[in-house]
């Protein structure tokens, strides 16, 4: 264990050392917690049950619809896209000054997203055609492969904002704001169309996104922090739920009429600016933390595989699942219905066997998302974690 903590303590020396010094350290920590909030709510509120010889989904937002606020605090996707924002706003201006074209830009961008998703879905037409062939019921299949290929919708929205960046970099959060109002009004308030409502898809995300292009021009003083937080959070937000007719939660809810996030609703943006000004407001004491190397480190090695950990949270999920199907009785907070404070306690005691199994799809398909790097002159001996170099980590 000694040697352990030591080996942990020179790594993080070493990725602190190599870190560059411009870069924004609370920006990364903002991203992996983004990124462990999504992780953490998936594993939290969605669950598989075991009945009549096959897996269905559920939630236990269904049975104790007073868990909705847990949905606020692991509802993250809009830190991910403010960040996205500033992230591809200042890339893009960089690039533009160094000479390098829209076309090379971009496809450095989204080849970062993309190559990782190749592997998921390779893996899971095998695993779906073998259930098939072997007999599983196709409403096991149908569960399974949606819990995988549901988060990909957030990717490709993300890729596409990221890819319009230069036309989207200067609009502001209002107009898309607008937008989604206006979208509401029309679906709820006057009775228009179901599917007017995916335009939300792009707008609602396009809020938070803006807004992190407006923080990379230095736009967002603490006081307008305060006033997204304050301004949106109570007024906004709690008023849109208590009086305006919206879901409290803000995750989808199985069975729910209308969900806040599936498409996005104007209560969704209302949280996701509110959020968004909490992250802003929290950014300068994160800069302070990530100064220590040990939590710099961490905060790092998430962000080299932020999207290997996404892709694969529910994949990892299932497979405990599927092998506690082994053991003749059905296990608490793995296969049981989630209609109980009971079943809460088990599933967090759950959480660490997904996190050990989510270790393991790291280990195997991180390389699909790590782009080569060459070894610098100035480090020629890297550090390593199963076999991750310093140069790689400090320039994810």
């Amino acid at each position: 264990m000694r040697e352990l903590r030591a080996r942990w303590s020179a790594l993080a020396a070493g990725i602190d050392a190599a870190t560059p010094a411009g870069r924004d350290r609370a920006v990364d920590a903002l991203r992996a917690l983004a990124i462990l909030g999504v992780v953490l709510g998936h594993w939290l509120v969605t669950s598989l049950t075991a009945a009549d010889g096959g897996l269905h989904g559920t939630s236990p937002l269904v049975h104790m619809s007073w868990l909705a606020p847990v949905s606020w605090v692991f509802q993250t996707l809009a830190v991910f896209f403010l960040v996205g924002g500033r992230v591809a706003a200042l890339g893009y201006a960089s690039a533009c000054e160094r000479g390098i074209g829209y076309g090379a830009w971009v496809g450095q961008r989204l080849g970062r997203l993309f190559r990782p998703v190749a592997a998921v879905l390779v893996l899971w037409t095998v695993v779906a055609g073998g259930m098939l062939v072997g007999g599983a019921e196709l409403d096991t299949v149908r569960t399974l492969v949606k819990l995988v290929l549901s988060p990909l919708w957030f990717l490709l929205v993300f890729a596409a904002l990221t890819a319009a960046t230069p036309l989207v970099a200067r609009l502001g959060p209002v107009w898309p704001t607008a937008v989604v109002a206006g979208v509401d009004l029309w679906r709820f308030g006057l009775d228009g169309p179901e599917w007017i409502g995916w335009v939300n898809v792009a707008a609602g995300w396009l809020v938070p996104f803006t807004l992190g292009a407006a923080w990379s021009r230095g736009a967002l003083a603490r006081r307008g922090r305060l006033l997204l937080l304050v301004g949106c959070a109570a007024p906004a937000t709690a008023g849109l739920v208590l009086w305006g007719g919206y879901p409290a939660s803000m995750v989808g809810v199985p069975g729910a009429a209308v969900s806040n996030l599936n498409p996005p609703t104007l209560a969704a943006v209302a949280f996701a600016l509110a959020q968004c000004g909490l992250a802003l407001l929290a950014r300068d004491r994160l800069a302070r933390l990530m100064l220590r190397p040990s939590a710099w480190a961490k905060v790092a090695l998430v962000n080299l595989s932020a999207m290997t950990v996404f892709l694969w949270h529910q994949t990892a999920m299932m497979a405990v699942t599927a092998l506690g199907l082994l053991v003749p009785a059905r296990l608490p907070g793995l296969h049981t219905a989630p209609d109980s404070v009971g079943w809460i306690a088990a599933r967090v005691l759950w959480l660490p066997v997904f996190a050990a199994a989510l270790g393991l799809c790291w280990a195997a398909f991180r390389t699909h998302e790590q782009a080569r790097l060459s070894r610098p002159a100035t480090v020629t001996a890297a550090r390593s974690v199963s076999g991750t170099s310093v140069r790689e980590i400090t320039h994810a």
